[in-house]
């Protein structure tokens, strides 16, 4: 059995190289220190390594390097490793006591501060160890990317087969039922635009803002026959028909919606819904009324999926925020214009 199927991830590998280092050092030092005195030896450093760089890379830097204090940094840098060096060298000797039983000098702070300078370089190799993981995961994360992609080409494949047949056998059952019930025969026009974005427009980069919202109305008005009482639906559009957006990505908030937000049997199903262009932006609101399903279920799998996506097409240059307080459920999409 395989213990990683596409190779060792981010934390397997980290969890290798401190093995690495604990043999090493254990090793090194085995012939001249004898087994206890290495083994000493070795977790006393190489806890303090691990506290100098996790400190330093998720800590320190994120915190203050990245939002710019930098004298803030450098200063507090200055103060952990002193810290960290300190903390090595009573420890070391407080071991060597308890377990060797070697008799020390008392220990002063300047003897401690002796310590500090091996951080230092420990400390570089945390700039070092920093930037070896976000190239991996980088690279994981563009292996996923990849995989996802080539699974989806697969899946469209399967989903092509025969397209215009069936497209074909639609319309034939569109001019029959046309005939006799011109309305089910509109319903049926609908679904066939709908599987005719799927197959034609989905797999595209981007596709027109109008085919998106086009997508989006056919959708709704084959939900609607499933609600005993119909629904009041409000659909504000302000924007620039020659706009172009990133495919079905406007699609999870309808839905939810749909699953989660619509009473059946009530008369009172008011749906209202936006999408405007301002400011070099898209903004797209939907609000509706909240019932007690769409509190527990509509944050699940397809935010966090479209949150995924957003970050990759995006990345921190988007807004999404779920507005759950009150009797109304309300999603609000504010993405850069391409």
């Amino acid at each position: 059995m395989k213990i990683w199927r596409h190779g060792p991830g981010i934390v397997q590998l980290q969890v290798l190289i401190w093995l690495a280092v604990l043999l090493l050092i254990f090793f090194s030092l085995l012939p001249m220190d004898g087994f206890l005195k290495s083994e000493l030896y070795t977790i006393v450093n190489t806890a303090s390594y691990a506290i100098i760089i996790y400190g330093n890379i998720l800590v320190l830097y994120p915190v203050f390097y990245q939002k710019r204090k930098f004298v803030c940094y450098g200063l507090l840098v200055v103060l952990f490793l002193v810290i960290t060096g300190v903390l090595r060298g009573y420890a070391t000797i407080v071991l060597y006591r308890h377990f060797l039983l070697i008799k020390t000098v008392p220990v002063s702070f300047f003897t401690l501060l002796n310590y500090v300078p091996g951080g230092i370089l420990i400390y570089i190799l945390s700039l070092v160890f920093r930037i070896s993981i976000a190239y991996f995961t980088l690279k994981q994360q563009t292996e996923e990317i990849m995989l996802q992609k080539s699974q989806a080409e697969l899946n469209l494949l399967k989903s092509q087969v025969q397209p215009h047949f069936l497209f074909n056998t639609l319309n034939n059952i569109y001019y029959k039922v046309y005939k006799v019930d011109p309305r089910s025969a509109g319903l049926i026009e609908r679904l066939s635009d709908i599987m005719r974005y799927f197959v034609d427009e989905s797999p595209k980069d981007v596709v027109p803002v109008t085919t998106e919202v086009e997508f989006i109305e056919n959708y709704m008005e084959l939900e609607k026959i499933r609600i005993r009482h119909g629904a009041v639906i409000d659909f504000e559009k302000a924007y620039n028909p020659e706009l172009r957006i990133p495919p079905m990505l406007l699609m999870t908030f309808v839905e939810n919606i749909f699953k989660h937000g619509i009473d059946k049997s009530s008369k009172k199903n008011q749906i209202t819904i936006s999408l405007i262009q301002k400011d070099g932006y898209l903004f797209f609101k939907t609000s509706n009324r909240k019932l007690r399903s769409m509190t527990s279920q509509a944050n699940g799998f397809g935010i966090a999926n479209l949150t995924k996506r957003l970050t990759m097409l995006y990345g921190s240059n988007f807004e999404l925020t779920i507005d759950k307080t009150g009797e109304l459920y309300r999603a609000f999409l504010k993405i850069p214009l391409l």
